[in-house]
C-alpha cells in the first residue's frame, strides 16, 4: 500500500493576491474544491508576507499559522495581546474573526496557513510523533525540507492514505496536519 493518497507539489502552485490585497497566497488544497474564501470547509495555503499590515478577516474560521521561512513577525490583537512567530516556533492557532495585525521584525517570510470552519477542527504539529495513524481523520504532511525517504520535496504536501502510519519526522523536516469533524 502506498503511504500517500495524493501529493500536491510545490512546483504546481501559483500565488495570487490576499483577500484584503495586502500580500500573496498560494492555495494548496481547498475543500470543497474551488470553494473560494467565503465558502470553504477547510483550506491549506502558503502566504508571502513582505510588509507589515493587517491580515484578512475570516469570520467563523479557526486559523493555524506557522512561519516556515524568514521572519520573524509579531501578530497583534485588539485585546493588546501579541505573539512573536519565527521559523523555529510552534504553529499558532487563533480566530479568523478577530482583527490581526502583522509587524515584520526581519526579512520577508513565508507562512503555512491551515484554516477550518466548524464542524471541522485542525491540529498542526512540528514533526510527526512516532506511529501517528491517519485513521478517522484527514492527515497531511507538509515537507519543510526535502524528504527523499518518503518521496517529498521541500514544501510538498501529501495526504496520507486512510489507516496509513507515518514514522517519526523531525520538527525541522516536516509538519503533520490533522483535520477532523469535531465530536461536539
Amino acid at each position: 500500500m502506498s503511504l500517500f493518497a495524493q501529493i500536491y507539489r510545490r512546483a504546481g502552485r501559483r500565488f495570487a493576491p490576499w483577500k484584503n490585497g495586502g500580500g500573496e497566497t498560494a492555495e494548496i488544497l481547498c475543500v470543497p474544491e474551488s470553494a473560494g474564501f467565503d465558502a470553504f470547509d477547510w483550506r491549506i495555503s502558503t502566504a508571502k508576507v513582505a510588509q507589515s499590515g493587517p491580515f484578512s478577516s475570516f469570520p467563523g474560521v479557526q486559523r493555524n499559522l506557522t512561519v516556515i521561512e524568514g521572519g520573524p513577525m509579531v501578530l497583534g490583537f485588539p485585546d493588546g495581546t501579541a505573539r512573536e512567530l519565527g521559523a523555529q516556533d510552534a504553529p499558532f492557532a487563533f480566530s479568523g474573526a478577530v482583527a490581526c495585525d502583522c509587524a515584520l521584525l526581519g526579512s520577508e517570510l513565508l507562512d503555512l496557513n491551515v484554516m477550518v470552519r466548524a464542524p471541522y477542527r485542525a491540529e498542526v504539529f512540528r514533526g510527526a510523533p512516532e506511529s501517528r495513524s491517519a485513521s478517522g481523520v484527514t492527515a497531511l504532511v507538509f515537507a519543510l525540507s526535502d524528504l527523499p525517504e518518503i518521496g517529498l520535496e521541500r514544501h510538498d504536501v501529501a495526504v496520507l492514505q486512510e489507516g496509513a502510519e507515518i514514522a517519526a519526522l523531525a520538527p525541522h523536516a516536516a509538519q503533520l496536519i490533522s483535520i477532523e469533524i469535531s465530536a461536539g
